[in-house]
């Protein structure tokens, strides 16, 4: 059996997806999907997810990896609540997660949680200590990328030592 059949036998009837009706206003939000084939409703998925405004061959995709893989991340246009869009995956049998870092991260938290000073911080975590001093003051705010690093310190100090060491990279350079 190819995998187009067998997709097609496990999600059920295609649907028409004209009829859907989109969310009129939301901010864009990025989820984690997870599944299992047995409780998978892969028509119901490509709805919900077109509700908020995903383009109909970008939800076909994250519905396609979502029955190969059992997991995507999706970024969707328009949000209404995130509660919304978890209660309707949840009813096509995927588990979804808000997915990324925050918009806003309190450095400072971060630092005094682990408790180090600003050069410490900076020293161990690859940081220009200028930079984190502009963070914390409120002068500039940390990008995506060191939001997500941020977020990564804050939940796994121990990891990001363990990356950052040139041990584990094999040897000093």
């Amino acid at each position: 059996m190819s995998m187009k059949s067998s997709l097609s036998a496990l999600s059920g009837p295609r649907v028409r997806i004209r009829d859907v009706a989109r969310v009129r206003f939301g901010s864009p939000g990025r989820f984690l999907l997870r599944t299992d084939r047995a409780r998978f409703k892969g028509p119901q998925a490509a709805l919900a997810l077109a509700k908020r405004r995903l383009p109909l061959r970008a939800a076909h995709g994250v519905v396609t990896r979502l029955f190969d893989r059992g997991l995507a991340v999706v970024e969707l246009p328009a949000v209404e609540d995130a509660r919304a869009v978890i209660r309707d995956l949840a009813g096509a049998g995927v588990k979804a997660t808000p997915y990324g870092a925050p918009d806003k991260i309190d450095v400072k938290v971060i630092r005094e949680a682990l408790g180090l000073s600003q050069d410490e911080f900076a020293l161990e975590f690859g940081l220009e200590v200028s930079t984190l001093r502009n963070w914390e003051q409120g002068r500039s705010e940390p990008d995506t990328a060191a939001r997500n690093f941020l977020v990564t310190v804050a939940d796994n100090p121990e990891a990001v030592r363990a990356a950052l060491s040139r041990e584990r990279r094999g040897g000093a350079s």
